[in-house]
């Protein structure tokens, strides 16, 4: 069935002509929001992993999580082309020398087809942007969170709007895709409030998004603030609303990455219902076809 939005796999399906896999890599970063440069703790929702999805053995240097990721896709799926996806932490916390030697050695299979780095807005400069341009086909995924400064402090993400609007325009000066990660149902913002910020980032038409749903996780500073008062997450119907009018806010170009995760079932306090992905995503299908409207049917 033909999504109501536009997937980031089929937009790798049409530029590559096949399915295209990504490889999750930890390259051994950290995060200046947990080592005390910024602040200690991390963000509030930021478990041990950093986002990680733990396909493989941290353990591996670059090229070996990379062989590895293909032997795996490539028994599962048949898999045969890759993208490299820097995933945990910040990765590009780290002089350009050094990111250089980390990025170039993802690219150590001829089956590579392009690279994409999870980072923060206040760790990128011109110096990393130019070496990540010199990539094929270079993705950056960018961790705002949300547009409101309130909601950014209240989290402590250790950074502002003003920053993520300084290093997405570095980035797009080089031609370098730009993927935006927000949470939905962060603490006071209401629905109002998220779908102004699906407007502001329409009106920068950017390439890419990912949406996320805020989880307790066990190990995350979180955990003890809703132990000690709870407040109301949303609801799966209510999360899947609010993903549809924020992707009918958006450009029909702009690359769907993610709509709901799974894997958190080891260290997940609430919303339990996140672990049901694909019940999640039947359910946005299920609301787009009941409004017969799709992603940027409001743009």
């Amino acid at each position: 069935m033909q999504k109501a939005y536009y997937a980031f796999s089929d937009y790798l399906k049409e530029k590559f002509g096949q399915k295209v896999y990504k490889i999750t890599i930890d390259a051994g970063f950290s995060c200046p929001n947990r080592d005390g440069t910024i602040s200690s703790g991390g963000c509030v929702f930021c478990d041990e992993s950093g986002s990680f999805s733990k396909a493989h053995s941290s353990s591996l240097d670059i090229e070996n999580q990379i062989k590895t990721g293909i032997k795996n896709l490539s028994e599962r799926f048949g898999a045969q082309k890759f993208f490299a996806y820097f995933q945990a932490f910040t990765n590009t916390y780290a002089p350009v020398e050094e990111l250089k030697n980390i990025y170039d050695a993802a690219f150590c299979d001829e089956n590579i087809l392009g690279i994409s780095i999870g980072t923060r807005p206040d760790c990128v400069d011109e110096k990393k942007l130019d070496l990540i341009s010199t990539y094929k086909n270079p993705w950056l995924e960018l961790g705002l969170q949300s547009t409101y400064n309130d909601t950014l402090k209240k989290i402590n993400r250790g950074h502002d709007y003003e920053c993520f609007l300084k290093a997405y325009k570095l980035a797009k000066e080089r031609n370098i895709n730009v993927c935006v990660h927000m949470v939905l149902g962060l603490f006071n913002e209401t629905k109002e409030m998220m779908l102004k910020s699906a407007k502001r980032l329409a009106e920068l038409g950017i390439d890419g998004i990912k949406l996320h749903m805020l989880t307790i996780l066990e190990d995350a500073p979180l955990a003890k603030i809703y132990e000690e008062n709870p407040f109301v997450l949303l609801s799966m119907q209510e999360y899947c609303e609010i993903v549809c009018d924020f992707l009918e806010l958006l450009p029909p170009t702009t690359t769907i990455h993610r709509l709901a995760g799974s894997g958190y079932s080891k260290t997940l306090i609430a919303p339990k219902w996140v672990n049901n992905k694909f019940e999640t995503l039947n359910l946005i299908d299920k609301i787009f076809e009941q409004r017969k409207t799709k992603q940027g049917a409001k743009f």
